[in-house]
């Protein structure tokens, strides 16, 4: 099929085939051109980290593959600036509509705000969809339909919504591909010489990919979920869904974790099994606090740089470099918060309970500024999404209305 009058998908953190709205929409308009733009840069102070990387580089092949098996492939382009390649992409394929899916970052809401400006006066047609979230922040509102500012509030409130969140969309069948002859794929460099050695171990532990999300997720709710409110706390065995990095890049969607969960809810619930609905309660919480994150930073853009709550925008941190460098190389003297650093420097990862333990050390023990402690996550993460991490720092730093107290400390000795 020729070019003219195809539609380009714009893939961001949305690397599935699976619930992919804006893939969906392209689908059903006639041709395909699928677009992914690494653009680094854009993203100022927050360019990804050493093992984010790795993980987007396979995640991407495999997306990839995936597309070549339903009749169409990836274009890759390095760039600068996403919106001078997106006409970049149009110009050379004839396109005359663009489909992408929201992301919630303050970066992120600005460039999608000009994109739509820009090609919109182009002549072309854009439209955008959920595909991270179980309802858009605009939609979660107090009864006066002003935003909340506490969790609570706003976790009870997506609960007690009048519709669900929209059932999870199949896969397309097939895919026809637009003419993408004129629009070659750039060669993305994820990696260079000195760190493929220490990705190489990421491979053992770590599938990225859709479909390897699909069965982390299958294996999480067919196994720990049941008993999840008893031993989501052990840091010693696997009594997480390790689903973060899938969910971070998209290769997964919120709606159907949310969807298989409840199913396995309402199972429980008629065998009258307490405990395991405690555990599908206790889960939806920490997908409740990953919606509550992009609706902080819808709402209040700023809390990636500063506290929200203003009296304590002026607290006096100890900015000091070489409490810094201790923490960070696992050197502070405290057996639990050094095992939790070395661990995080050597695979990328943390569980849930030793993130608190380390993070509040960090803030209220040696008293550093909480932004230093939410860039060096962003830099070694695996997991590292802007929103989560900002939420939890803040949370963690008692800057938020509902966050922890300034002088409540987690013990750093025992977990």
């Amino acid at each position: 099929m020729s070019g003219g009058g195809c539609s380009i998908v714009w893939f961001r953190r949305d690397l599935r085939v699976e619930d992919n709205p804006a893939l969906a929409a392209g689908v059903r308009a006639g041709a395909v051109i699928a677009v992914f733009i690494y653009a680094p840069e854009e993203e100022g102070h927050y360019y990804p980290g050493r093992v984010s990387r790795w993980w987007l580089k396979q995640s991407l092949a495999y997306l990839n593959s995936s597309l070549k098996s339903l009749g169409t492939s990836l274009i890759t382009k390095r760039s600068t600036d996403s919106i001078s390649s997106l006409l970049e992409v149009v110009k050379s394929t004839g396109a005359t509509q663009l489909f992408f899916n929201h992301l919630y970052d303050p970066i992120s809401l600005v460039r999608d705000h000009r994109t739509k400006e820009i090609l919109t006066a182009q002549g072309i047609s854009v439209r955008s969809f959920n595909a991270d979230l179980l309802y858009e922040p605009w939609e979660v509102n107090d009864d006066e339909g002003r935003p909340f500012t506490t969790f609570s509030a706003f976790w009870e409130k997506c609960l007690s919504m009048p519709y669900d969140p929209e059932a999870p969309l199949l896969p397309p069948k097939r895919i026809i591909s637009g003419d993408a002859s004129r629009c070659p794929s750039d060669n993305l460099v994820f990696e260079d010489e000195l760190e493929k050695g220490s990705n190489a171990l990421l491979a053992r532990a770590w599938s990225p990919g859709w479909s390897n999300a699909d069965k982390a997720l299958t294996t999480f709710v067919n196994g720990p979920l049941l008993e999840y409110s008893q031993n989501r706390r052990k840091a010693d065995s696997a009594t997480t869904s390790f689903l973060s990095p899938h969910l971070h890049f998209g290769e997964v969607s919120v709606r159907k974790v949310f969807h298989f969960v409840r199913i396995k809810q309402v199972l429980w619930a008629n065998e009258g099994n307490k405990a395991a609905e405690e555990s599908v309660n206790l889960f939806l919480k920490s997908i409740g606090l990953r919606e509550y994150s992009r609706y902080m930073s819808f709402n209040h853009p700023y809390s990636l740089e500063r506290p929200l709550l203003g009296h304590l925008r002026y607290f006096p941190w100890v900015v000091d470099e070489g409490y810094f460098k201790a923490w960070r190389q696992g050197r502070t003297g405290y057996p639990l918060v050094d095992a939790g650093m070395r661990e995080l420097w050597a695979t990328g990862w943390l569980h849930d309970r030793i993130r608190v333990v380390v993070s509040s050390f960090f803030v209220k023990v040696l008293q550093l500024p909480w932004r230093w402690g939410m860039k060096y996550f962003w830099d070694t993460l695996l997991d590292a999404d802007l929103e989560s991490d900002a939420l939890g720092w803040q949370y963690i730093s008692g800057t938020l209305p509902d966050g922890r107290e300034l002088d409540r400390i987690d013990y750093p000795q025992v977990c």
